[in-house]
This record gives C-alpha cells, sequence and structure tokens, in this order.
C-alpha cells in the first residue's frame, strides 16, 4: 500500500462522519500526514480512549463512559422522573442540558423515520421507548425533535404509538429565534409564534 492509499483510508473514514464531504476529508487526511507526531499521534490517542471508555447509556441513549452505564441522567435522584423528552440523538441531550432548564429524562431515538435514507421505524429506538414509558410510569412524553418532514412525521408516528397509554404528548414550542425579526421568518415558524405565544 502507498502513502496516497492510506491517505484515502483516511479520507474515507473522515468522509462517513456528518457534515464532512469528500473535499474537506481529504484535507483533514492530507493535515494529519504533514505533522504524523503531532495531531495524528494526538487524534489517535483520543479516539483509542473513547473506543474504550465511551458507551452509549443502556437507558436513555445519552453519551456516558464503561463506569456509568445506565448514565448520571437516568440515575440521579433529584431529576423528575415523570417526564421524558424524546430527541433524535445524543447531541441533542447535551445541547438541551446546557440550557439548564430541563431537569426530567431523555431518551434518544438515534435517528428519524426517513425513507430517503433507509429509515424506518424498526431502525429507531421506539420500542424501547414505549417499555419505558409502560415501565417508568412517565405522565408526560415531550417530543423534542427537529420541524422538518421526517421529524415531523417520526414525531405524529410516536403519537400513534402512545395512543393507548395514558400519557401527556407535547411538543417543544417554536417560533421566532432570538436575534431574528418577523420579516426573516417562515410562514410556518410565524404561524407556530402566534399559536405558542405567552403572556408578558
Amino acid at each position: 500500500m502507498n502513502g496516497l492509499e492510506y491517505l484515502d483510508r483516511i479520507a474515507a473514514a473522515l468522509g462517513k462522519l456528518p457534515g464532512i464531504g469528500r473535499r474537506s476529508a481529504e484535507r483533514m487526511a492530507f493535515r494529519l500526514a504533514w505533522e504524523p507526531d503531532g495531531v495524528m499521534r494526538e487524534l489517535g490517542g483520543a479516539l483509542r480512549d473513547a473506543q474504550e471508555n465511551v458507551r452509549l447509556c443502556s437507558q436513555c441513549g445519552s453519551i456516558t463512559t464503561v463506569a456509568e452505564v445506565p448514565c448520571k441522567l437516568c440515575t440521579n435522584p433529584s431529576r423528575d422522573a415523570s417526564v421524558v423528552c424524546v430527541v433524535q440523538d445524543p447531541s441533542d441531550i447535551v445541547a438541551l442540558e446546557r440550557t439548564g432548564a430541563y431537569k426530567g429524562r431523555y431518551h434518544a431515538l438515534m435517528g428519524i423515520i426517513s425513507p430517503m435514507h433507509g429509515e424506518g421505524p424498526g431502525d429507531l429506538r421506539l420500542q424501547a421507548l414505549i417499555q419505558r414509558v409502560e415501565k417508568e410510569g412517565f405522565q408526560e412524553v415531550i417530543m423534542a425533535l427537529g420541524t422538518d418532514v421526517e421529524s415531523e412525521a417520526t414525531a405524529n408516528y410516536i403519537a400513534e404509538l402512545l395512543k393507548a397509554h395514558a400519557v401527556r404528548l407535547t411538543r417543544l414550542a417554536s417560533g421566532i429565534p432570538v436575534g431574528s425579526g418577523v420579516m426573516y421568518s417562515d410562514a410556518v415558524t410565524l404561524s407556530r409564534a402566534i399559536k405558542g405565544r405567552q403572556t408578558l
């Protein structure tokens, strides 16, 4: 195998990550080759450590360590065990936790229903969600999915699955983003902003 073939393998692996196209992956691979004792060694070590120590929580799907399964979010007794927030993937849990505004449980689906990408209901953690609703007795399920068509379809599918359960279904409020204005918002965003208006 020659040098370029090694770099092609690195670029191919990097290209599988979300948001990294072929050209970006190639540039990253070449940069790693320029500094094999710097960035490549550091990246290799970080990847090995993560592979040995990082896991997904068996309950919620959040990122945790081998030593903490289930994770602290699932075992913390001070969190509200009556409500679960359904998200697309673990990065959404991290984003919500950064706000400090939510103190309940989580459930990461590990995707959304997306026929274009070959992902159907069987590819998601839907059965695990239903089992948790039955076992843990949540009173509210918050849908914290995106506002695109596929996320809406996923939320509606979950709503159908949970119809037989005595649980309140809610979704995150949506409206005009902070720092934006009415003239820059689309019709769906404005409609939801009006419907979800709050008292001053």
